[in-house]
């Protein structure tokens, strides 16, 4: 099976702040924002949507490949991800470019004010799906991006007849109402998390019915309270999976998208699905960096029984490398 995982990819730069946000933000003067965080600690990892998601996949057990855009800086970061199992033989590589950066402050409340720079991730829309013109694809993720990549991915999706999975997450502050509206629709699922969902609805004037008249389900993760599908005539409550501990979010709900596209390709149920997703996230927050994880699929499964009860299709989990 061959997932596609597009999406940006950058070095992270992860800083924690030994505070509260809304204690240092007056919501009566925003108009005239000015804020500075004296922060505690500084970290710097690998990352990016795509690779995120991608080495994820590569735990769960798949081959993805990650088609998406870097600089002449990345290929450190390359031979990692191909020792890790992600397959970026589809990648373009950009020599004038570096590769983006993403910086993010994580509050005590684990709120984050998060910045991005491009880098040669504006090149992404460069690259075409029709390069990858003869492969067997079974799934397609566009995730954030260049916001024309994005659509322009999207558009060649429905016009090649491939199944994708929408996930606009950061990107909907770039991404108007029309534009929103003819990406996502066709999408096997819309992935968003509880405040996207808001802005979604809100950018696209649209209920759940008529955004279940454009994708087949839509997908909500509702952080420690768990998740939610919403699908025509069901909508299902996953809960989270408990965490050993809580080191930081950033990267959980790529993890959370690695599991939710293992269970769609399998052919998993969407509670399943969702439950693989819920406890690849978990892994992700109890780490630093959003690719300092590890397990492999027996311990995986392990404690999916233990968190979630057992259930016949992790038989075909395991089965996938002959556990």
């Amino acid at each position: 099976m061959t997932i596609i995982v597009t999406g940006s990819v950058a070095f992270d730069y992860l800083t924690t702040f030994p505070g509260r946000f809304q204690e240092q933000i007056l919501p009566e003067h925003l108009n005239k924002l000015s804020v500075s965080f004296l922060v505690d600690s500084k970290q710097s990892f690998r990352g990016g949507t795509g690779p995120n998601i991608a080495y994820s996949l590569a735990l769960l057990g798949n081959r993805p490949k990650l088609f998406a855009a870097a600089g002449k800086d990345f290929a450190e970061f390359q031979q990692w991800l191909e020792a890790q199992g992600v397959d970026t033989s589809t990648m373009g590589i950009f020599p004038d470019e570096f590769t983006a950066t993403f910086s993010v402050i994580t509050d005590l409340d684990h709120n984050q004010i998060a910045s991005f720079h491009t880098g040669a991730m504006a090149r992404a829309r460069e690259l075409s799906l029709r390069q990858l013109a003869g492969e067997s694809i079974d799934l397609v993720i566009i995730s954030p991006n260049d916001p024309a990549a994005m659509r322009k991915y999207a558009q060649e999706c429905r016009e090649l007849g491939i199944a994708f999975v929408y996930d606009p997450s950061q990107q909907l502050a770039r991404i108007d109402g029309p534009t929103l509206v003819e990406s996502m629709a066709g999408a096997r699922a819309l992935t968003v998390n509880e405040y996207e969902y808001e802005m979604v609805r809100q950018k696209s004037g649209l209920d759940d019915a008529g955004l279940l008249a454009l994708v087949d389900v839509i997908v909500v993760t509702l952080g420690a309270r768990g998740s939610k599908v919403i699908g025509q005539g069901f909508d299902l409550f996953i809960p989270a999976a408990d965490a050993s501990r809580v080191a930081e979010p950033t990267g959980v709900g790529d993890a959370y998208r690695a599991g939710l596209l293992t269970g769609m390709v399998h052919g998993f149920p969407w509670d399943v699905s969702c439950r693989l997703a819920s406890l690849a996230a978990t892994y992700v927050i109890e780490q630093q960096g959003t690719m300092s994880h590890h397990y492999d699929l027996p311990a995986f499964v392990t404690r999916y029984r233990q968190t979630f009860g057992d259930t016949p299709e992790l038989n075909g989990l395991l089965g996938q490398r002959g556990a």
